[in-house]
Order: structure tokens, then C-alpha cells, then sequence
């Protein structure tokens, strides 16, 4: 009989997609059944539908946060980027406290892979970039911007040589949004 060991672990390299909605909390006060019947809406009209066009996989929601994986990085912008356009249009015509933006992180790297659940530092660092991105943009660790690079016409802005990079969608018709 063989000494057991430690389990084998399944691992697979990823894009990962945090996104979260900004200000969920004061929605939530203002107005609970109205923003969650409009986060219900936006997810089955706009994000879903936009995640699975670009062959993403929901691993988990949060209700107010989703974590997805994509095959592709470029699959991962641009779906991002597709998402925050049409959340931006969306939110046009409301008064900036109702508007439901997302904040989103893209990171590719490393997964431990669980069941349906992913876990590990690319999660981690998905998580933590999205938290750094203003709402309605997204922010890319720097293996993202290089691995799209040249492939998306996405402007980025930086945050040091090694740091998070950030991309905003234009959002025409929003008043105060660059």
C-alpha cells in the first residue's frame, strides 16, 4: 500500500472578471425593491447575455458581485468593456443616485479549480483590481494591457510602470462622466 499524499490539485490559466456594483449599500437603503428588480433586469438584458457572447463562464454571484471566467483575456475586455457601455447607457436618463454601475477587475492568471469554484492569487488580484476601478470602469493588471495589447481599441490609463492599468468606457449621454 502507497503512502497517501497530498490530493492532486486541478489548475488552469484564466482570465478572471470581478465586477461589483458601486454604492450597492446606499442603493439598497434608498430604494431595496427597485434596485434589485433593476440589478435582476440589467443582469438578464445586458451582462448575461454579454458574458456568454463572449464565452464566459459565471462561477459565482454575490447578488451585487459576479466572478466569471473567460479562456481569453481579449474575451474578457471585451466583454467588460461591452458591459460598461451598455450599463452606461442604461443609466443615461436616471439621476446619478439610481444609477447602478459596476466596478470591474481583469486579471489572467493562475486557478485552483474546485468543483465549479475557482480559487487562488489570480482571484485574488481580479478582486483586488476590481476594487481599484472607479465606477463604470475597469481596471487590468499589467499582464492583461499586455496581452491585449494591439488586439482591442481600448485606451488605458496607468498607475505606475507595474501597476493596475484602468480603462473607461466612453459613456455618452451621462452628464458629469468623462
Amino acid at each position: 500500500m502507497e503512502p497517501a499524499g497530498p490530493a492532486r490539485v486541478e489548475r488552469r490559466l484564466a482570465a478572471i472578471l470581478a465586477a461589483d456594483v458601486a454604492g450597492y449599500s446606499r442603493l439598497i437603503e434608498a430604494d431595496e425593491e427597485g434596485t434589485l428588480g433593476r440589478l435582476k433586469a440589467l443582469r438578464a438584458e445586458l451582462i448575461d447575455p454579454r458574458i456568454a457572447g463572449h464565452k464566459g463562464r459565471i462561477v459565482k454571484t454575490t447578488g451585487h458581485g459576479l466572478l466569471v471566467e473567460f479562456a481569453s483575456v481579449v474575451d474578457a475586455l471585451r466583454c467588460a468593456a461591452e458591459m460598461q457601455e451598455a450599463l452606461a447607457k442604461s443609466n443615461a436618463p436616471l439621476p446619478p443616485d439610481r444609477r447602478i454601475e459596476f466596478r470591474i477587475g481583469v486579471h489572467q492568471g493562475d486557478l485552483v479549480v474546485e468543483d465549479a469554484d475557482i480559487f487562488g492569487d489570480g482571484v485574488n488580484v481580479a478582486a483586488r483590481l476590481e476594487g481599484l476601478a472607479e465606477p463604470g470602469g475597469i481596471c487590468v493588471s499589467a499582464r492583461v494591457q499586455e496581452d491585449a495589447a494591439g488586439r482591442l481599441d481600448l485606451a488605458f490609463e496607468g498607475h505606475g510602470r507595474t501597476g493596475p492599468q484602468e480603462h473607461r468606457p466612453p459613456s455618452p449621454g451621462v452628464p458629469g462622466v468623462p
